[in-house]
């Protein structure tokens, strides 16, 4: 992998648009502008009709490895409409200045619209893994296009997930994606603060890591704040030991409580910060593994 020296994109995408394009046209759509030559793209969904709506952050020409950045998500209809297109500003910023990165927000939440294909189905009967393959499938479609743009380099691309977008990330790690050198995950899982309560999950048993863990080709960086109440750190290194188990290649670290609500963490600035040596780390091994092959 390339220096943190080299430049580098940052894509943050959001899925979707407010009306159904029958034949709608990909890429750019209307002029850089600030920061980081932040620029609307549209890229595909599962919708052929629906594109998702991105941001595009970099700061220069290219090319330059890619990191996609996989969103959070809620089951409720109501608040999916209204959440307002995802940046990740702070861990964006913090990518572009180390070389790449990539947000892309999904099919059903905010302006994108369209149907939402990651239901889980009810609290006793939820099915995670179904939901974490509607994620990763949504994932690599973006992950495929922007890999072929000219700007980017196909096969240096990071993949950061946060809550069920690291659910996702980490059922995109089981189909050995092309080109995907790294996983981090802040969080991952589905059902977290069931019924909205703290450290209440859905049918927990169900969130069966291991069945990514055990196809997985791609190391992932498992990241949990101490004090996450949508999937807490003792349930956290459960999952992450479910991944582990079967051969797949997991570093799992508990982070220091950030604000009021740890499961926000990558979302802020000073949240970031408290995830620095662990994402360096993370973005480091694929280089020093590079540099060991003859």
């Amino acid at each position: 992998m390339h220096s943190p020296k080299v430049i580098f994109a940052l894509l943050v995408a959001a899925l979707g648009s407010e009306a159904a394009l029958a034949q709608p046209v990909l890429g750019a759509r209307g002029d850089e502008g600030e920061p980081n030559r932040r620029q609307q793209w549209l890229v595909p969904s599962p919708d052929p009709t629906r594109p998702a709506h991105a941001l595009l952050f970099r700061p220069g020409a290219g090319p330059f490895p890619l990191a996609l950045i996989a969103h959070a998500t809620t089951q409720n209809v109501l608040r999916r409409a209204q959440i307002p297109q995802p940046e990740y500003r702070a861990l964006a910023g913090f990518m572009v200045a180390r070389g790449f990165a990539v947000v892309p927000e999904r099919l059903g939440h905010g302006a994108t619209g369209g149907t939402y294909l990651e239901h889980q189905g009810g609290c006793d009967e939820a099915d995670y893994s179904r939901s974490a393959r509607a994620t990763a499938g949504q994932i690599r479609l973006a992950l495929d296009y922007l890999r072929d743009q000219p700007f980017i380099l196909r096969d240096h691309a990071v993949v950061i997930g946060h809550s069920a977008g690291g659910w996702g990330a980490l059922a995109l790690a089981a189909e050995k994606p092309n080109g995907v050198l790294a996983i981090i995950a802040f969080a991952p899982g589905r059902g977290g603060r069931a019924n909205d309560f703290p450290n209440q999950v859905c049918a927990p048993h169900t969130l069966m890591a291991a069945e990514f863990g055990r196809s997985a080709k791609v190391a992932a960086t498992w990241l949990v704040a101490a004090n996450d109440s949508y999937f807490p750190p003792a349930l956290s290194r459960q999952l992450a030991d479910a991944f582990r188990q079967p051969g797949g290649r997991v570093d799992f670290h508990v982070l220091l409580a950030y604000g009021g609500e740890g499961h926000w963490l990558p979302e802020s600035a000073n949240g970031v910060k408290l995830a620095t040596a662990e994402i360096d780390r993370a973005l480091r091994a694929p280089r020093a593994a590079a540099a060991k092959k003859p």
